[in-house]
């Protein structure tokens, strides 16, 4: 077996270990599996580029990609083991920016390798010409909408940016305009390419990639991360047939379809049109006045919040980004293990957008080691909240705002929520009486059964522990 049929046969492996990693990734329980198979795909197939690359550049050249690479692998180990579980969304969004500037520079340098120095019918064949072109102009606009919706995405994730949706005048019309003179440019390109058209479909891509993603409001922003996972698979696929590469076009395809299937998904859980997300966004921006309190609230201290667990039948744990921040995920599997041991039946409601990741709640939970059992999708504890004694509510806003069913002029209207307001207790844990990442004030805070516990969510599952062990055993 030669070299470069060991790099291919080593391609193809890659590639099933890529597909057998998305399935693991699918399950909690497999989860591990999962990534362990990713990471064994990734390593074979940087082994497999640099050996086929060795047959055609020299010594040096070939020193400087293994150079590259461990300067890439050390990097990533300093951020991934710095990185809190808060900050991955943002991550994510930037290393999708990695992706679509790489698939910018690749189609750049096939042009400028190609196209410009005359080479064309030597490099590519005559046949193959005008679909070489088309690839060049289609891999550039892919990874330029990538690369500047990514970074506008990790800005409004950080909070560098609000997170309301930016709202030009006719701006859908300037998306709808902007996908016109990309066809109308590549169908210029293909038949005569220049520096010219090169320079403009760039322009035009970064524009476009930037207005998208920030005319997307900030409840909408667990989609565009996976949309975003999804655009940066196809700006890979696009790479990959720059620089024939067979394995680079499977896995941009696998991360494509499932970034693209991962946000319809999402989009049918929050009762939004993937085909407007995807175009921008068609939501109505937040309200000046989303802080104004509607009514009066009442707060609970962390005691009478003990008090009421250790006399309840029944409670449902709903989690949010809050939970996050507070970094509160032990202490609330703390809470979990006492309460099942005095009898109390505990489960977690947990909404399909919770937090700013998909999967972001589920992942603190299991980090916890909180029973995977007793973890529910939204659609399975949604109808169980009205026999339910106690919801406790920690740091989730907009997923359990009433006002998506109750208010057709919401930023959120037609979103299905939590409906937590149907237990006969709910107790909010949350900082202040602030409004949600979509910038809309919530209801609930106001509701007769809702008491609300101020603090660090952290802190206050601390203390409600503590006070649970000082109670009289009566009360269990």
């Amino acid at each position: 077996m030669t070299s470069l049929t060991a790099a291919h046969a080593a391609d193809l492996v890659a590639a099933l270990l890529f597909i057998l990693s998305l399935a693991g990734l699918s399950q909690h329980r497999t989860s591990r599996a999962g990534v362990a198979y990713g990471i064994a795909g990734m390593a074979l197939a940087l082994t497999a580029t640099v050996v086929v690359a060795s047959r055609t550049i020299s010594a040096g050249a070939v020193a400087l990609i293994l150079l590259a690479t461990a300067v890439g692998a050390a990097i990533g180990l300093w951020r991934a083991r710095r990185v809190e579980m808060t900050q991955m969304p943002e991550l994510i969004a930037v290393l999708h920016s990695f992706v679509g500037l790489a698939a910018v520079l690749v189609g750049w340098n096939s042009y400028l390798e190609v196209e410009r120095h005359g080479d064309a019918q030597t490099a590519v064949a005559a046949d193959l010409l005008t679909i070489h072109h088309a690839e060049v102009f289609i891999g550039i606009f892919i990874g330029a909408v990538t690369f500047t919706g990514s970074i506008v995405a990790y800005l409004k994730l950080s909070a560098r940016i609000a997170s309301r949706p930016l709202v030009l005048p006719g701006k859908n019309l300037l998306n709808l305009g902007a996908l016109g003179a990309f066809a109308a440019l590549t169908v210029w390109f293909t038949a005569s390419p220049s520096l010219g058209l090169t320079v403009a479909v760039t322009v035009l891509a970064l524009l476009l990639g930037w207005h998208l993603v920030a005319s997307i409001g900030g409840g909408d922003m667990p989609v565009v991360v996976s949309m975003l996972n999804s655009y940066s698979g196809w700006a890979a696929a696009a790479a990959g047939f720059l620089l024939d590469n067979n394995l680079l076009i499977v896995t941009g395809a696998l991360v494509g379809s499932s970034g693209a299937y991962l946000s319809y998904i999402m989009c049918k859980a929050m009762n939004r049109s993937f085909l407007s997300v995807i175009a921008g966004g068609f939501g109505i921006e937040a309200p000046a006045s989303g802080d104004a309190e509607q009514g009066e609230h009442h707060e609970i201290s962390a005691r009478e919040t003990a008090e009421l667990l250790a006399a309840a039948k029944s409670v449902i744990i709903t989690p949010g980004y809050g939970m996050a921040v507070a970094q509160a995920q032990h202490p609330v599997a703390e809470l979990t293990r006492r309460l099942r041991e005095r009898g109390v039946e505990v489960r977690f409601g947990v909404h399909p957008v919770a937090g700013r990741l998909p999967g972001h709640m589920n992942v603190l939970l299991a980090e916890a080691k909180v029973p995977y059992d007793i973890v529910l999708e939204m659609d399975e504890i949604n109808d169980d909240f009205p026999d339910t004694t106690v919801v406790l509510v920690i740091g989730a806003n907009d997923t359990v705002n009433p006002a998506a069913l109750d208010d057709p002029a919401s930023p959120i209207a037609g979103m299905p929520v939590l409906r937590v307001w149907e237990a006969e207790h709910v107790v909010v844990f949350k900082r202040s009486m602030a409004s949600g990442y979509a910038g809309v004030q919530n209801p609930l805070f106001f509701r007769d059964n809702t008491a609300m516990l101020f603090g660090d969510a952290k802190q206050s599952v601390d203390q409600i522990l503590q006070s649970l062990d000082s109670l009289d055993p009566a009360l269990a």
